[in-house]
């Protein structure tokens, strides 16, 4: 049993590919600082036409959402992840991506087997975890006062 473990362990070092870890920092770390200031300069685009703070961040993530599906949606988005990294993942645009990708992927099932039932398969723990942990935070927060 160990023998085929030790087999199988070296089967996968020789198939996976080398990967530099420094480089690939530095690519997450531009790429999501690139995202915020594209998210920053929508912000400070639509106070300067007049809206209120809050209407702008609202309107930003929106937007971002946008474009990150709309990308998604054209293949271009995959093409970023694969210089991006996590740099491509962590903001709201991953997560547009993460919801799309899935439903675009699957749509030729229908819409209800294919993309309702597939659209959440990566956002969906997410969704969850996200959830619980507010509600968890919000209970401690709740009994500390």
């Amino acid at each position: 049993m160990q023998n085929n473990k030790s087999k199988y362990q070296k089967m996968v070092e020789k198939s996976s590919p080398n990967t530099n870890l420094f480089l690939n920092c530095l690519n997450a770390f531009w790429s999501g600082g690139l995202i915020c200031v594209i998210g920053q300069f929508i912000t400070n685009s639509l106070l300067n036409f007049g809206c209120d703070l809050e209407i702008s961040r609202t309107l930003t993530s929106i937007i971002l959402i946008f474009i990150g599906i709309l990308l998604t949606g054209f293949g271009i988005y995959d093409e970023i992840g694969k210089i991006a990294g996590a740099g491509s993942v962590v903001p709201i645009t991953g997560f547009a991506n993460s919801v799309a990708a899935p439903a675009l992927e699957f749509k030729k099932e229908g819409f209800i087997f294919g993309v309702g039932a597939k659209m959440f398969i990566i956002a969906g723990p997410v969704i969850v975890y996200s959830t619980l942990t507010s509600v968890l935070v919000g209970i401690i927060y709740y009994l500390s006062k």
